[in-house]
Formats: C-alpha cells, structure tokens, sequence
C-alpha cells in the first residue's frame, strides 16, 4: 500500500470538478503505449467528453450505460495524438485491474462529487 499523500485543503478539493457521467461511446484504442480504450463519457450540461482510459479488463459493452465518477477539469492531455479531456476514476483489484468508480444506487448524470 502507498502512504498517504500531503494533506489538502478543502478549497484545492473544490477547485475539481468531479461528477457523476455515463459512458456513452467506447472504441479501441490500439495506438496508446499502454493497453487503453476511448470512452466517451455524458458529463451532463449538453457535454460528452473523452478519456483514454486504462480500463481494458473490462469489454466495452459492459462499460456502455454504466455511471462512472470522474474528474471533467484537469486540462487536456495528448496521448498517442488523441485528446483525453477527462480522468475516470478507478482503483486496483488484488490482481492488478482497475475497478471503475461508479455509484452504488442511480444518481442523475452530471451530479457533482463533494
């Protein structure tokens, strides 16, 4: 286990943007470094938004309609020349792969995090 990280402020917590989204598109993504997928994500106010996600233990119709919490403003990044604007949250398993973060009961997409 990692130790724990520094202590945060409350107000660096609520500068991030962290909501409830629905994953609404997933495509292979065969040019990422590390095995990835593309998911695009409805964060709610009219916006889908993309991540290259690491979440390959999963097949990609188990991830379509599935709520998953995720962060919508950490600034985009390039991989393999593809834009991820999105981070979805996920958590290792004894066996190395990651579990994505969702909620336990259904929650309106775009409900924000706090």
């Amino acid at each position: 286990m990692p130790p724990l990280k520094p202590q945060a402020t409350y107000d660096d917590f609520a500068r991030l943007d962290i909501r409830i989204g629905k994953v609404i598109d997933v495509q292979p993504f065969p040019r990422a470094r590390n095995p990835s997928l593309k998911v695009g994500v409805d964060v709610g106010a009219d916006r889908i938004m993309w991540s290259s996600a690491q979440i390959t233990n999963y097949e990609p119709a188990a991830l379509l309609g599935s709520l998953v919490v995720c962060v919508c403003n950490l600034g985009a990044k390039n991989i393999a020349g593809f834009t991820s604007e999105l981070l979805i949250l996920g958590a290792k398993d004894a066996a190395g792969n990651v579990i994505v973060l969702g909620p336990r009961s259904e929650v309106a997409i775009g409900e924000p995090i706090f």
